[in-house]
């Protein structure tokens, strides 16, 4: 499958002196130090020393040694302390052993770069010596797991009504074949005019409502295979380049996407009010929790864009009151408040969002809304 790829390396300078006047709300716990551990992430370590890691931007930005909290690795310190009544952190990296320009092999590590060495390993006749290029092997922290959410930046989709009833569909397989997969044909109906070469697989799967109106919001297509075309017409020639379930015939035909793909993510509250529920939770799981994909209501017809947060609160159930005059009182509870999500794939009415924080139990239709 093709992708645009965009890499979102960000030093949110705009943004950030807009959140200035937003007072930092700083973790009751928070550590005076914190060494960075294999798998963690930006937002786990900003939750460390705020009570809103979505506020990570500003604290960021108040010191000025982490420039690209990016490129935080593993075994690096982050340093907290309070500087003319602002938050502030300060950052040991992790020491990297050095090669003495006389002690064997000339090697240059990126510590070096940085601070324009200019001392080097010279030959008994004085000329330099080669010298070798050491980069550091450990992958610099994300702000979130991308494993996470990477099967779902391009699929499944979100369609709207008839759209997939409507897309080409396979009328049978190749060859004696009761089963198909990669390097095997099939057939469609009327590929005539073909707008690309690569095609992806669908099958229907759930119709996405509003839980309170049930009004249909979506129709959920299931991604099934991809295939690239090899002759048009009616029926078309196709040839199976990856499978991830059975391929049927009926199934439906769609050119692949190529949206861009964000591998960066910049979490900000909605400009606009948002109150909405979760409808749905990919995967198939039943219990709610962190890093767990969520499809919620609200889309970008609704202004919810990537990047932005909801925090989520636990519906209140129905208590009877076995006390009160009135026979069969009954009395709704307050909703708690139970995490945060934020939106990596809006579509137009529905949104598909990762549980960034989990402080309760999530479920299906738990409300989200914009942060207070």
């Amino acid at each position: 499958m093709a992708f645009r790829t965009i890499l979102r390396f960000i030093v949110p300078l705009v943004y950030c002196s807009a959140l200035l006047a937003d007072e930092v709300k700083l973790n009751p716990s928070h550590p005076d130090r914190y060494t960075v551990a294999p798998g963690d992430t930006l937002w786990d370590i900003s939750g460390k020393f705020l009570k809103n890691p979505g506020q990570w931007p500003l604290l960021w930005s108040y010191n000025n040694q982490i420039r690209n909290p990016h490129l935080i690795y593993p075994g690096d310190t982050v340093y907290f302390s309070m500087v003319n009544g602002q938050p502030q952190l300060s950052f040991s990296p992790t020491e990297t052993l050095g090669v003495s320009p006389s002690a064997g092999p000339c090697v240059l590590s990126d510590a070096d770069i940085k601070s324009g060495r200019t001392s080097f390993a010279t030959s008994a006749e004085g000329k330099l010596q080669p010298c070798i290029r050491e980069s550091a092997t450990a992958k610099a922290i994300q702000l979130i797991p991308a494993e996470a959410i990477q099967k779902y930046l391009s699929l499944p989709r979100v369609l709207g009504q008839n759209e997939l009833n409507a897309a080409p569909y396979i009328v049978d397989l190749a060859g004696e074949h009761l089963i198909v997969g990669n390097g095997d044909k099939v057939y469609v109906r009327a590929i005539d005019n073909p707008q690309t070469l690569t095609y992806s697989v669908y099958r229907e799967g759930d119709t996405l409502k509003n839980p309170t109106t049930q009004e249909v919001l979506g129709f959920e297509a299931k991604y099934i295979a991809d295939l690239t075309l090899l002759e048009p017409g009616d029926p078309a020639t196709l040839m199976i380049t990856k499978a991830k379930r059975e391929i049927n015939v009926g199934d439906r035909i769609l050119p692949t996407s190529e949206q861009e793909v964000v591998l960066n993510y910049f979490p900000m509250p909605p400009e606009e009010s948002i109150k909405g529920n979760i409808i749905g939770v990919l995967d198939g799981v039943t219990q709610v929790g962190l890093y767990n994909v969520v499809v919620i209501d609200k889309g970008a017809a609704d202004g919810l864009k990537t990047g932005h947060e909801l925090s989520i609160y636990q519906r209140g159930k129905i208590a009877r009151d076995p006390y009160s005059q009135v026979k069969n009182d009954e009395v709704q509870m307050p909703d708690e408040y139970a995490g945060k999500l934020m939106v990596f794939r809006p579509f137009e009415r529905v949104s598909y969002a990762l549980v960034m924080q989990a402080q309760k139990d999530i479920h299906v239709l738990d409300k989200v809304q914009t942060p207070e």
